[in-house]
């Protein structure tokens, strides 16, 4: 009996003088450092507001169901990744991991084109056929369901607009028998060889052009997101009823954007591109013991400053973007950066030589 006393009396002492603090939705839940893009890594505090923010309103996004499956590509320190975690384990789903070396999304374009230009001459000129019919027969279809981006802030005439949907509705009329022919001749064996079976979720870097229009072509749905660390991360994605390919797609939940001039710091109107600021419930607290990084960061109104470049798509009721309406589109940071496979950024500074 003293044995277990010995050994329970410092347990009880310690638990008699430690002091617990009540947690709230502003205190910190976890401390994330960036890369150290402009300098010296700084430490993000997140609260679990923040992250919260992403567990309820990720749904949005995707409508994934208990049972349902995802294949995790960025590493677990990543912001994107954690959201991610979070939101998939209160839900009741499966997390299947692996990384960028083993699997990237690029790798597979690559290894498809590349199974296809090593068949026979014929079957070569049959996929090749197929891929292109499909990519035109894809681009009418984002024409007549107005789908398209524009930074014109004029919109077309009614009548135009009327041609252009009936002559993009003819030509995919005339291209979809052969797209739906390609579907069941080629694209589904290349479905069951990547084996996504609902949709593939895009973060943590630019999505190609090119990669993004090959996997509409073939049927393989990819949603883009946008966010950063010091947004818990997404601030911006695209969902499954609108999937303006070029854009991240409209704000989430709660989240606010606007395109100021990078010398002024005027409001622009969309259509004009400027740097992205964004102003809600999952941006950071601040840096953390760092308050000149947090003032240069985040204004007194709340406003974070992204240092991406971007605009957001025109209001148009009628035309080629009238569903595109609102959508972002991210162009680039205002300073050259470059992210790597692993989610690191570092920033491209142009080297010199003595003479």
């Amino acid at each position: 009996m003293k044995y277990y006393t010995i050994l329970i009396l410092p347990i009880l002492i310690a638990e008699q003088c430690y002091v617990y603090e009540p947690i709230n939705s502003d205190s910190i839940a976890t401390l994330t450092y960036t890369s150290g893009t402009t300098g010296n890594p700084k430490g993000v505090m997140l609260t679990h507001q923040n992250l919260l923010h992403q567990i309820k309103n990720l749904w949005d996004i995707v409508p994934a169901k208990v049972g349902d499956r995802f294949l995790s590509m960025l590493p677990p320190w990543h912001a994107y990744e954690r959201a991610c975690e979070y939101f998939i384990f209160t839900n009741g789903i499966q997390q299947v991991y692996t990384n960028m070396r083993n699997l990237k999304v690029s790798d597979i374009l690559s290894g498809i084109m590349k199974q296809i230009t090593t068949s026979s001459a014929v079957r070569k000129l049959v996929a090749l056929t197929f891929i292109r019919v499909s990519l035109a027969y894809m681009d009418y279809k984002r024409i007549y369901e107005g789908k398209c981006l524009t930074t014109n802030k004029k919109q077309a005439s009614y009548v135009y607009s009327m041609m252009d949907w009936l002559w993009a509705r003819i030509i995919a009329a005339l291209l979809f028998p052969v797209h739906i022919l390609a579907k069941k001749l080629v694209y589904n064996k290349i479905h069951s060889a990547i084996g996504i079976s609902k949709a593939g979720i895009s973060g943590g870097g630019s999505l190609p052009w090119e990669v993004d229009k090959f996997f509409e072509a073939i049927g393989v749905k990819v949603q883009n997101g946008y966010g950063l660390t010091e947004t818990s991360p997404v601030i911006a994605a695209r969902r499954p009823e609108c999937n303006v390919l070029g854009s991240v797609g409209h704000p989430i939940h709660q989240t606010k954007f606007k395109i100021v001039d990078s010398e002024t710091d005027e409001v622009l109107p969309p259509g004009s591109k400027g740097i992205l600021k964004v102003k809600g419930p999952q941006v950071m607290k601040g840096y953390f013991k760092n308050p000149v990084a947090t003032s240069k960061a985040l204004d007194g109104d709340g406003w974070l400053d992204t240092g991406d470049l971007g605009w957001i798509v025109p209001h148009h009721s009628s035309g080629r973007s009238r569903h595109s309406s609102g959508v972002i589109v991210v162009e680039g940071r205002a300073k050259d950066t470059i992210v790597l496979s692993t989610g690191l950024e570092l920033e491209v500074v142009v080297a010199t030589t003595c003479p």
